[in-house]
C-alpha cells in the first residue's frame, strides 16, 4: 500500500511537471490590427478572434490606433513573446521589413491581412477581397445612376483615393477609372479641379476630416456657379465626410439633390445614409468570410500544408508575388441593402 501510494505522488508530480509543457504546446497567433476608427476593423479583428480560439488557438489581438511605430512595436513583442503565426493588417505596407526579418528567423508564417505587405520577401500568403474588383463596382454604381451607358451627360464628377500609404487604394482607383476614364475622354464626364491621380486625390488614413477638408475646398473654388453630380468615394469614412462638406453649402434639398456618392465597407452610417437618400451606394465586404479564409490558411501554415489559394499573378510586393485568396466584393444601394446585408445575417433589422 505504500509503494502504490508513493507510485501515485510520483505520477502526480510527473504530471504536474508535464503541465506547462503541455499548456505551451498551445500553438498562439498573434494578430495585428491597423485601428479602432473603423467598425470594420473592430469586427475583423474579434472575428478572426474568435474562429481561432473555436479551434483551439491563445490568440494575442492588437490594435495600433494608426500609430506606425506603436504596430512595430506591438508585431515586435509578438514575436519576442513567441507567436506561432502572424496576421498583419497594416497601416503603412513598406514599414514591416525589419521585424518579419526577426519573424523569419524564428520560423513564424506571416499572412497579410486585406492590405498587401510590400518591400519584404517574409509574407507567406495574402487574404483579401478583389480589389480592383472593388473599384470597378464603384464606378459602376455611378455609370448606372448617371445613365452613362445610354449617353446621358455631361456631368461633374470629382476624384477622391484612399490612403496614399495602403496598396489597396491604388487597385480602387485603377479599377474605378478603368470604367470613368471612358466617359472622362469622351466629355461625359468633367472634373472641374482637373485633380487627377492618387498623387492628387489621395485620402492620408483614410479620414473622413481630411476629406472633407479638401471637398470644402473643391467645392469654394470650383462650384460656385456649377454642381457636382457624382463623387468617386473609395471607403463610407471619406464619403460620410463628403457628405457633410455638400450639405454645408446646401446639397441635400429640393433645390440641390445631392450627388451621387460611392463609399465601401457597408458601414453601418453610411447604410442609414443610405437608405435616408444621401450616400449613393457602398461595397459590401462580408469580413466573416475573410476572417474564415484568413483562419484557415493559418491552420494550413501551421499544419505543414498549402492553403487554398486563387491568386498567383496579382498581388507583387515588390519582392514576390505573394499568393493570394480574392473574395467577391458586392456592390449594395438603396435597392438591395435589406437583402443583401439582413439577409446575410452581417446586420440585424433593428440595428436600422
Amino acid at each position: 500500500m505504500k509503494l502504490y501510494k508513493t507510485l501515485i505522488s510520483a505520477a502526480m508530480v510527473s504530471l504536474l511537471a508535464l503541465a506547462p509543457s503541455l499548456a505551451s504546446a498551445k500553438q498562439t497567433v498573434g494578430i495585428a490590427m491597423p485601428t479602432k476608427s473603423s467598425a470594420r476593423w473592430i469586427g475583423d479583428g474579434a472575428n478572426m478572434k474568435d474562429l481561432f480560439e473555436k479551434n483551439g488557438y491563445k490568440v494575442v489581438l492588437q490594435y495600433a490606433g494608426d500609430d506606425i511605430p506603436n504596430q512595430l512595436a506591438q508585431i515586435e513583442n509578438m514575436v519576442v513573446r513567441g507567436v506561432d503565426a502572424l496576421v498583419i493588417a497594416s497601416i503603412d505596407g513598406t514599414t514591416l521589413s525589419k521585424v518579419l526579418e526577426q519573424a523569419a528567423e524564428s520560423d513564424i508564417p506571416v499572412v497579410a491581412y486585406d492590405r498587401l505587405i510590400k518591400g519584404s520577401p517574409h509574407v507567406d500568403y495574402y487574404a483579401t477581397f478583389d480589389n480592383f474588383q472593388v473599384g470597378v463596382l464603384q464606378a459602376q454604381t455611378i455609370e448606372k445612376a448617371l445613365d452613362l451607358a445610354n449617353g446621358a451627360g455631361p456631368f461633374n464628377i470629382e476624384l477622391f483615393g484612399g490612403s496614399p500609404d495602403d496598396n489597396n487604394a491604388y487597385f480602387f482607383y485603377n479599377g474605378a477609372m478603368s470604367v470613368l476614364q471612358p466617359y472622362i475622354d469622351s466629355g461625359k464626364l468633367v472634373i472641374r479641379s482637373g485633380q487627377t491621380g492618387m498623387e492628387k486625390v489621395s485620402t492620408l488614413r483614410w479620414d473622413g476630416a481630411t476629406a472633407q477638408a479638401r471637398m470644402d475646398n473643391l467645392l469654394s473654388a470650383f462650384y460656385t456657379d456649377d454642381r457636382v453630380d457624382a463623387v468617386l468615394s473609395p471607403y463610407d469614412g471619406i464619403s460620410i465626410g463628403i457628405l457633410s462638406s455638400l450639405k454645408g453649402v446646401g446639397y441635400g434639398s429640393a433645390d440641390m439633390p445631392m450627388p451621387f456618392v460611392s463609399g465601401q465597407d457597408a458601414e453601418l452610417q453610411s447604410i442609414k445614409s443610405i437608405i435616408a437618400g444621401e450616400q449613393g451606394s457602398t461595397i459590401f465586404k462580408d469580413t466573416r468570410e475573410l476572417a474564415k479564409v484568413t483562419v484557415s490558411m493559418v491552420e494550413a501554415l501551421m499544419n505543414g500544408t498549402e492553403p487554398q489559394i486563387n491568386d498567383t499573378s496579382t498581388y507583387d510586393n515588390g519582392y514576390k508575388v505573394v499568393p493570394s485568396y480574392l473574395l467577391k466584393p458586392v456592390p449594395v444601394d438603396k435597392s438591395n441593402w435589406e437583402e443583401v446585408l439582413i439577409g446575410s445575417g452581417y446586420y440585424s433589422k433593428d440595428q436600422f
